[in-house]
């Protein structure tokens, strides 16, 4: 028993520090950060991958599939939201006098 609550403690305690180190995160470092994480998630789509193929049962086999899944929304939602954030950053095309005043706007 004291097992379990060593490894439930560990697991709060690592919630909590997780939590501070992201939420301590400059701005800048964000994207960055996230093509990092794109690839360790990466890893684990592939790990998720081998887990499925050697399952000896079918929970296992639909474990495996769930992990699968989540891995694969996971890295790509991380992607999506990579390409999003570089979008910010990119300079915007300025409009000329004369696109202005075709689209009726004032100068």
């Amino acid at each position: 028993m004291s097992n379990a609550m060593a490894l439930l403690s560990i697991f709060v305690l690592s919630i909590f520090i997780g939590f501070e180190v992201v939420s301590k995160v400059s701005t800048t470092l964000h994207t960055p950060l996230m093509s990092g994480a794109n690839a360790i998630h990466g890893i684990i789509l592939i790990g998720a991958i081998t887990v499925a193929d050697r399952a000896d049962n079918n929970l296992q086999l639909a474990l495996g599939i769930v992990a699968v899944v989540l891995a694969t929304v996971n890295m790509v939602g991380g992607f999506v939201v990579t390409d999003r954030m570089l979008e910010m950053f990119k300079a915007k095309p300025k409009r000329t006098e004369s696109a202005t005043q075709e689209s009726g706007g004032s100068k």
